[in-house]
């Protein structure tokens, strides 16, 4: 049966960020992601998670100015060092909360640079962060997105990032497979998880279109499920995405996934 992450930048954000996870505990979750812890202390997070039970299982590598709208560096050849510091960072969180992967997103294609600089840049800086995570037993990951909502996101296909995961050489080095963006940029989606399922390291969703709740657009859930299933895949499932009318009314669809049913959810 497919096990369930609530992601805590997209789910129960009616709360501030440190009560989402007793929330996520009492809707049923046995883990958690998000995207950036780095606006708390180490601490603050990991009681939170011993608190309330929870697994964290992945966030994200230090990814620029989010509120200026910058998604990622990785690819951005003038701003390696700030890429390394982040690195430096994010293996500080994951070893104090106990987290076991990070993603690292590659970023918007800044204006000016050539296709063989970016790849390079990239290909450079996830070979050093793989060297640096693999040395404190983590698994380094990479996500393709999709470029309707990240105009010119510079990762943004499947086979894309097998190629540049194939060009690192890193054996820590693994696929976050986001069915979401991947439905809109090629489809495939069952086919892809079953052909290159040693590759994936993690699974994301959300439903097409809008981003919300599973139910609520054209990706046959139930089936691909099954599918997660029957190749074995073993690892949690993200839920990031945006509840169509609030985090509680938008669980309906997780009765009979998780451990606790939503019926008790309140008790």
């Amino acid at each position: 049966m497919p096990r369930f992450a609530a992601n805590l930048t997209m789910l129960f954000n009616e709360l501030p960020f440190l009560d989402r996870f007793e929330a996520a505990a009492r809707a049923g979750f046995g883990a958690v992601e998000f995207l950036f812890p780095y606006d708390h202390a180490p601490a603050e997070i990991a009681e939170r998670l011993v608190r309330h039970r929870l697994d964290l299982v992945l966030h994200n590598l230090p990814a620029g100015n989010w509120a200026a709208g910058e998604r990622g560096i990785a690819c951005h050849p003038d701003r390696i060092e700030e890429f390394r510091s982040g690195v430096a960072t994010a293996i500080r969180y994951a070893e104090a909360l106990g987290v076991r992967q990070l993603n690292c997103l590659a970023g918007i294609a800044p204006t000016g640079v050539d296709d063989a600089t970016l790849r390079r840049t990239l290909i450079d800086n996830l070979a050093y962060a793989a060297q640096e995570l693999r040395r404190a037993g983590l698994r380094l990951l990479i996500e393709p997105i999709n470029t309707y909502d990240i105009p010119r996101f510079y990762l943004n296909r499947s086979a894309q990032a097998l190629e540049i995961m194939s060009a690192v050489g890193a054996d820590n080095l693994y696929l976050q497979y986001d069915i979401y963006h991947m439905q809109r940029m090629e489809g495939e989606l069952a086919a892809t998880l079953r052909t290159h399922l040693a590759r994936i390291g993690h699974v994301q969703l959300a439903d097409n279109p809008g981003r919300n709740e599973p139910g609520t657009g054209e990706i046959n859930y139930p089936y691909l499920f099954r599918v997660l299933d029957e190749i074995g895949y073993t690892g949690w499932i993200g839920c990031e995405y945006k509840p169509a009318a609030g985090t509680e009314a938008g669980l309906g669809w997780l009765s009979g996934y998780l451990p606790v049913k939503l019926k008790e959810r309140a008790a």
